[in-house]
This record gives structure tokens, sequence and C-alpha cells, in this order.
């Protein structure tokens, strides 16, 4: 009889001691650790999410290196950065100038225990403002043509004419004749729509307010009483050292080139 009362209790103490081993091997709850990065001291003793027993890690590495506490995951969850939306576009940085505006977002949400990180905080976009700080027209001084994506058409603030009356824009088919190498050096997020140029193809180049001139209802730059066949300068706005020569072809109401072909003037 006493025998099989052991026999009984043996699997209970079995069952006991590992339990109590389990709660001596603290993890990283019951010692309150969870460090960032890779950090040596934050260390425990006891199982792993493998099943071995020994020194565990409760650092943003030991999922990783494999060697993390038995409860990393409960204790200390992955939490990725959470960002705002964009802010509006900000102003031109300086008046009578290719210059930038931006946008900016703030972090909602740091990272934690290996979470992915932040994105960019700002953004940067090439841009032309027409008039000075005292309301006189300067776009006269902006020397050669000034061109950005025509992505940038649908979040460009619409200025009306002087007279209040905002006159239709138009389009004007170019044939690029030279393009500089700086163009295909253009790294940042705003200047990705450079790489597209190339010498030989017909760009679009759209004009509209507010670079549509309200008295000669053309664009400067954009060719028009120009000789066939004669070499006309652009540049990118965004990165100087995107620049080159075209040819006008025609002037059209509408544009039909492909997106990655269609410009505005600035």
């Amino acid at each position: 009889m006493a025998r099989c009362a052991a026999a009984l209790l043996l699997p209970l103490l079995l069952l006991l001691l590992a339990a109590l081993a389990r709660r001596a091997a603290a993890g990283c709850a019951a010692r309150r650790l969870c460090c960032a990065g890779r950090d040596l001291g934050c260390l425990s003793a006891g199982w792993r999410p493998d099943g071995s027993h020994g020194p565990c890690y409760c650092d943003q590495a030991c999922a990783h290196t494999l060697d993390c506490c038995h409860d990393y995951a409960q204790a200390c969850p992955v939490i990725s950065c959470v960002v705002s939306q964009w802010s509006v576009w900000s102003g031109c940085a300086e008046p009578c100038k290719t210059t930038y505006r931006v946008r900016r977002r703030h972090v909602v949400q740091e990272p934690r225990n290996g979470g992915e990180p932040c994105p960019p905080l700002e953004e940067r976009a090439g841009c032309v403002e027409y008039w000075s700080q005292q309301g006189a027209e300067c776009k006269q001084s902006l020397i050669p043509a000034l061109i950005t994506t025509g992505g940038f058409g649908k979040a460009r603030k619409k200025r009306a004419a002087a007279d209040g009356n905002e006159r239709a824009g138009y389009c004007v088919e170019f044939q690029l004749m030279a393009i500089t190498q700086g163009c295909l050096h253009s790294h940042r997020s705003y200047t990705h729509w450079m790489r597209y140029l190339r010498e030989g193809h017909t760009v679009c180049v759209e004009c509209q307010h507010p670079a549509l001139d309200s008295s000669s209802l053309h664009c400067y730059g954009d060719g028009s009483g120009s000789k066939r066949n004669q070499l006309l300068h652009w540049q990118a706005v965004g990165n100087p050292q995107c620049r080159g020569t075209w040819k006008r072809i025609r002037q059209l109401d509408t544009c039909s080139c492909p997106s990655v072909h269609s410009f505005l003037f600035i």
C-alpha cells in the first residue's frame, strides 16, 4: 500500500519540482528585465523557448541569437514605430529662387524590443515662389526653364491670375537632346523622377497656374517664339546638377505622354 502511494506521489513531486525550477528560473518578467539593443548585463537564468536550460537574456538581440528567456516574447512584446500623417507642404523656403518646400510628421510611438525603426520624418521637394515678400513678380529672373515631376501638379497650390480669372493651361512636347549625368545620381525620394529622363525621348511639359503668366499666357521657358530645331535649356528643380537641352516639337491643349515622361513648368 505504501509503495502504491509513493508511486502516485512521485509524478506529482516531479511536476512540483519542475514548477519550482521554472519559478526559480526567474525569466524576464520576474526580474523585470527588458533591455534595448544587445546588453550582456540583461541576464537571467532558466528555460529558453527551445527547451534548453541555463543562462538566458532579455535584450533585443536575443531574438536573433536565440538565447532569450522563455517568457521574453510576453514580457517584452515587439512594438514597431508609429508615425503621424504628413503635414501639409510648407511654402518655398525663399522667394524668387529655386529652393525647396518641406513636409513633416512626428513619432507617435517609439519602437521597442526590436520593432521596426521609424521612417524619415521630413521630406523636401523642389519649388519656386514667383512673388517676393513685397508682392513683386520675380519669375523673369528664373533661367533656364525649370521643370518638376507631373505628380507635383496634384498637390500644387493654385494661384489665381491677376484679374481673378484662371485661364486654362496647355502642354508642350519636347525632344530631349542632352542630359547631364547628374540626373542619374538623384537618390533622394523627391528626385527619383529625374532618372526617367533619356536623350532622344519625347517628354510633355504642362504649363498651368501659377507658372502660367497672366499677361503673356505662357510659361517662362516654354520655347514659344524659338526657331525650329533651336536648342533650349532646362533644369530640374530639386537637383541643380540635372539639366540639359531640348527641342520644342509642338504645343497641345492637353498632355498625352506616359506619366514617367510628363512634367510641369515651375
